[in-house]
């Protein structure tokens, strides 16, 4: 007798092998992504170039995330109107733009800052939703994995990209990073997505996805409108939840490399925590995603926000440099997991027929917590003149929001949409 057991060309994964790789190549090149893990790169060369206060140059990342707040509700409904393949694509060519623009400043701050936010702006269209729409669209059974597969971008930035971008900066100066950075979206991400990105629902298969007998069925989109899910206790939990991870992440991740030079640890041998933040997020994004496809996802939400908790306390406790790269580590692992985990939760809890719509403002309140988050940590440490402070707020707000993922409840079940 035959197995039954589907062949490997059955599998979700296999079948939208080209999607998939379009859109972490977007991710990777994405204006969320760029911009946070390469600022580092620019912080002491353009500062020095041009006089400017190191709190100063950070206070650029608050224009290119906290714009977010207001653009990515928008994305949702223009990816809900015009399909998420001319969303990114636009995006890719306005994200090239902005990352240009940096390049030709002569010392203007308030110019400077203008270029950050022209990121957001420009390039609201690369952001996550635009990515995780088409996921949350065209997988079913191996959607948890395939979302971490695709996240894993950000991550894959910080291995690959932000030492790329270092080593131009080091070799023709800070300037030409900003045009290297400039041509990834466009001449990288660009050809990726106009060759792969196609969605079944719009009539565009790509070559590696073409009907297969035993190919999976296609996702019924079903699920809660944008008001249904606003007038519902699980939106407001899920959002307050982001919130108060990111908050806490996006401060203590640009902040960790200051906090162990300024406990007499180099900036060479610093540097590796990042490193390992890096690898990590990479590991927590597919870890989680295999995850949440086989058990219930809030307990698994609950269980990777836990980390950080751990890591700030050792933190607290020594700030060594093999302390610091073992905190990376939880760090890393937990900010792979949030991502996809806000993605994936977003799509079982209030389903996917308005999903980007839904996914469009829970991730406004991801950017406003990233964009005051760098400024907020600094005006800590120039306060208390500590960095235990953050470590100890980082604790509470990882507690707090690891509690508040369980109320979730059960996945709920929902009728074919009439909307």
């Amino acid at each position: 007798m035959q197995s039954e057991a589907p062949s490997w060309r059955s599998l979700e994964i296999f079948s939208h092998r080209g999607l998939l790789l379009a859109a972490c190549v977007g991710v990777i090149c994405s204006s969320i992504v760029l911009p946070f893990y390469t600022l580092g790169i620019f912080v002491v060369p353009v500062t020095e170039a041009f006089g400017w206060s190191r709190s100063e140059f950070q206070l650029s990342l608050m224009f290119s995330t906290g714009i977010g707040v207001f653009t990515s509700p928008i994305v949702g409904w223009f990816i809900h109107r015009y399909g998420a393949r001319r969303v990114a694509l636009l995006g890719l060519v306005g994200l090239s733009v902005a990352l240009f623009l940096p390049s030709l400043n002569q010392g203007n701050l308030l110019l400077f800052y203008m270029s950050y936010g022209a990121m957001a702006l420009l390039g609201a269209g690369t952001v996550p939703v635009t990515w995780t729409t088409a996921i949350t669209q065209v997988f079913s059974q191996q959607r948890g994995f395939a979302l971490g597969l695709v996240l894993s971008g950000t991550g894959l930035c910080a291995v690959i990209v932000t030492p790329l971008i270092a080593w131009v900066v080091e070799t023709w100066g800070w300037r030409a990073g900003y045009v290297a950075l400039a041509a990834l979206p466009l001449l990288v991400a660009g050809p990726w997505v106009w060759w792969l990105f196609k969605l079944p629902k719009d009539g565009e298969i790509s070559k590696d996805s073409s009907p297969d007998a035993n190919a999976p069925e296609p996702v019924i989109e079903v699920g809660l409108t944008l008001s249904e899910a606003l007038r519902g206790y699980r939106f407001w939990v899920l959002l307050l939840s982001i919130f108060l991870v990111y908050v806490v992440q996006s401060g203590l991740v640009p902040n960790l490399i200051p906090a162990l030079t300024d406990a007499g640890i180099p900036m060479s041998e610093a540097a590796t925590a990042m490193s390992s933040f890096g690898a990590a997020v990479i590991v927590g994004r597919l870890a989680i995603g295999w995850l949440v496809d086989r058990f219930w996802a809030p307990g698994v939400a609950a269980a990777a926000i836990a980390l950080p908790v751990i890591a700030c306390l050792m933190l607290l406790q020594s700030l060594t440099l093999s302390n610091a790269i073992l905190a990376s580590l939880l760090l890393g692992f937990a900010a792979g997991a949030e991502l996809d985990l806000m993605a994936f939760l977003a799509a079982k809890y209030f389903g996917t027929a308005h999903y980007a719509k839904i996914y469009g403002f829970l991730y406004a309140g991801l950017a406003s917590a990233s964009g005051i988050a760098p400024s907020m940590y600094a005006w800590l440490y120039e306060t208390m003149g500590t960095h235990n402070a953050g470590f100890q707020l980082g604790a509470i707000a990882f507690t707090a929001s690891a509690l508040l993922v369980l109320c979730l409840g059960r996945y709920p079940t929902f009728e074919p949409s009439k909307h």
